[in-house]
């Protein structure tokens, strides 16, 4: 197939009509090539053995970071080959991004419970140091009064 493909995707996107009338080709010919090659894509391509909705979430950020880069018509392309809606990826990346704004929110808070906790700790164990130091005063205390009486 070869060069009759290149001239049937972008930036030529040459119809199969057009293709055929140009070189002479038959239509049938084309046609066949034409599927053939959108069959070996689609094989090669991950993420087709299951529907966007069983998809894990590594293979929708992969999706979203795969698509991020690409034009319309080159995002369009990709999800009709990965058989997804644009709204979909638009749907999982505000997903992401609400989900990794909570996470920072989440990780604030976690800090600042966690420096009350260890000021809270190091207030306890100062407690614990000063009433272990009276007991102990208290009892030698008591056993110098036992050996004077």
């Amino acid at each position: 197939m070869g060069n009759f493909s290149n001239k049937m995707l972008p930036p030529l996107n040459m119809s199969v009509p057009e293709l055929a009338k140009a070189e002479n080709i038959p239509y049938g010919t084309l046609y066949t090539w034409k599927q053939t090659y959108v069959d070996k894509k689609c094989k090669n391509t991950k993420n087709t053995s299951h529907s966007p909705i069983q998809w894990t979430t590594e293979e929708k950020l992969s999706a979203i970071i795969e698509t991020s880069t690409l034009s319309e018509q080159e995002c369009n392309e990709y999800c009709r080959t990965h058989g997804l809606y644009k709204a979909e990826l638009e749907s999982w990346k505000t997903h992401f991004i609400k989900g990794s704004e909570q996470n920072a929110t989440q990780e604030k808070t976690d800090r600042n419970v966690l420096k009350q906790l260890r000021s809270e700790n190091k207030k306890l164990k100062k407690e614990l140091n000063r009433k272990e130091k009276a007991l102990a005063e208290t009892v030698a205390f008591a056993e110098n009064q036992g050996n004077v009486a």
